[in-house]
């Protein structure tokens, strides 16, 4: 089933960036959770920097009200960049943040109906093109990135994966797990995905964690999906239904998963990255082993 109809390059990715963000109260009232820093980049620019090394050109946001500070990170700053310009310094932390003229393109979620929905938002811009996910709460790190490993594998398999971790098992049943089939390197064949099941009824401990590459046949089925779990429009529902119907595969990451939506989660990201910087590795370390000892 590798057929050649589920092989078109990957070009635009859906960031969902329509959230809250109420645990992390009172720092995202007026700041969206998404610019939160780890050490000194935001977190969705860690998703974006993941999704360019990957080879993604066009960048799809899912946003809601309040959310147009994420856009406007990404626009042109004329007036800190002419000062910084008099002042002779340099705009190289400013690269990251640029984005083509036309290839971002923001969607609103207008009511928070899960993950499934805010992914059908995005439908007139994919089209009938294949595309990848990032849910930007969870930072993936590791070289290659996630994205990029996942895309070298769909260069072989085609149709659609999902990006997986191996966790204690006693964990699975906070998680959406995956049922798997023939293993091949760190390609796995999925049979079925089972969304939070309890312990002893989980088919694995090889959970889902939030990186997607999806054909577009996936948004006919989210638009005519019920609602599931919660009462919230669920992807996994939709992405089960292309199972049997079209190749789909696990990404085994090769690399460390953040969950930056826990509070701890997120120290545990900004503590790990900057030990792992070379400009401030040795000193962080310096000052965790005082605060230890």
């Amino acid at each position: 089933m590798s057929d050649s109809k589920f092989r078109k390059p990957v070009r635009k990715a859906v960031f969902p960036v329509a959230g809250l963000g109420t645990r992390f109260l009172p720092a995202t009232k007026a700041i969206p959770k998404e610019l939160l820093p780890v050490v000194d980049r935001p977190l969705i620019q860690y998703a974006v920097d993941e999704a360019r090394e990957a080879g993604i050109e066009e960048f799809v946001f899912v946003t809601g009200r309040g959310k147009t500070a994420i856009v406007e990170h990404f626009d042109t700053a004329y007036e800190l960049e002419a000062t910084m310009n008099g002042r002779g310094k340099s705009l190289a932390p400013l690269d990251p943040t640029r984005i083509e003229p036309g290839n971002l393109v923001t969607v609103r979620q207008q009511v928070p109906m899960g993950l499934g929905h805010a992914v059908w938002c995005a439908r007139a811009v994919t089209g009938d093109e294949p595309f990848a996910i990032f849910l930007p709460d969870e930072l993936m790190y590791g070289s290659p990135g996630c994205m990029a490993q996942m895309v070298e594998a769909y260069n072989e398999v085609g149709g659609n994966l999902v990006s997986v971790l191996e966790v204690p098992m006693e964990d699975v049943s906070s998680y959406g797990v995956i049922d798997p089939g023939e293993c091949k390197g760190n390609l796995t064949e999925v049979r079925g995905l089972v969304e939070k099941p309890k312990v002893a009824e989980a088919p694995s401990n090889k959970i889902v964690s939030g990186r997607y590459i999806l054909q577009p046949e996936v948004m006919g089925l989210l638009a005519s999906q019920g609602k599931g779990a919660g009462g919230e429009i669920q992807l996994t529902d939709s992405m089960a239904k292309l199972i049997g119907q079209q190749p789909f595969h696990a990404v085994t990451f090769n690399g460390r998963r953040f969950d930056c939506g826990s509070k701890v989660g997120f120290v545990e990201a900004t503590l790990a990255l900057a030990l792992d910087r070379e400009d401030m590795g040795a000193e962080v370390r310096e000052m965790a082993r005082k605060m230890l000892g």
